[in-house]
């Protein structure tokens, strides 16, 4: 099965390099999909099928991962059904994983149900060096994002603490990305995110789901990050949706003691059968 090539995407494989004592091994599984009925499809694809073939390219690696973070749009119909069905695919790999909710999920559903098999959602998640910082930006019934007075709160708490490299994690964008539906979904706020992120060196990166393609540039000496979904990839830089080729996938990350970040994007060889490459939207 494929990945990509590091080099041509801004960032170094992790798979076979070798890393210092004490790196953080993560890998980032986002916008999965799921149903409560796991025969339906998103533009012809069977969601879990999806999910199933991502997780087992991740154990094909054979990298010894510490844990997972799944950024959002776990369950399409935000179902407790879904969620049970999303903790008990992702208790295959073995790991503790930590998820936060995508304008798809219902935070308050989500949180009722996913208390199984080591799946759960905490604000903050703190390792030897790392403080992983996690946001929800949704919005009740809409597609973009808004990180309320609450989470802004949150956040600065957060990273009060600095003796840690710091990721923090949300759904949505925080700045556009160059595709003009897409950045209609963005994070409203941005700018009042970044500015609480200016003042602390410690913060090595950001990353986030929802967008449904890799992305990987930096603002400020500051690392943003996000990933192919699992099932259904978006266009790159197109004006209007558009299915991209590409095939699902995911990143692993490799955060080390020093506050530098190695990753790189794994992918399946293809696309699962079904997929609808001419749809206009869902």
């Amino acid at each position: 099965m494929a990945k990509d090539n590091p080099a041509s995407q801004g960032g170094e494989g992790v798979i076979d390099a070798a890393l210092p004592p004490g790196t953080l091994r993560i890998a980032q599984i986002t916008d999965t999909h799921l149903y409560a009925d796991t025969e339906r499809r998103l533009l012809g694809l069977n969601t879990l099928d999806c999910l199933r073939q991502v997780i087992e390219r991740v154990q094909l690696t054979n990298w010894p991962l510490d844990m997972v973070l799944a950024t959002g749009d776990l369950v399409h119909d935000a179902s407790p059904a879904g969620y049970l069905l999303a903790s008990r695919e992702f208790a295959h790999l073995n790991v503790p994983v930590y998820a936060l909710p995508g304008n798809h999920d219902i935070p308050a559903v989500m949180l009722d149900s996913l208390g199984h098999n080591g799946m759960s959602m905490p604000g903050v998640i703190d390792t030897e060096h790392w403080r992983l910082i996690m946001l929800d930006s949704v919005i009740p019934n809409a597609e973009g994002g808004h990180l309320s007075d609450n989470e802004l709160a949150h956040l600065e708490q957060a990273l009060a603490q600095q003796d840690r490299n710091t990721l923090v994690c949300l759904h949505h964008q925080p700045l556009p990305v160059g595709s003009r539906w897409l950045d209609t979904m963005a994070l409203d706020n941005g700018e009042a995110f970044f500015e609480r992120l200016a003042p602390h060196p410690h913060v090595r990166g950001v990353l986030w789901g929802h967008i449904h393609q890799e992305y990987d540039q930096t603002r400020n000496g500051l690392r943003l990050l996000a990933s192919p979904s699992t099932c259904v990839q978006f266009g790159i830089g197109t004006d209007d949706f558009q299915v991209d080729t590409r095939p699902p996938g995911c990143r692993l990350l490799a955060l080390l003691p020093d506050g530098s970040i190695r990753t790189e994007v794994l992918r399946l060889d293809r696309y699962p059968s079904g997929i609808d490459l001419d749809s206009g939207g869902y």
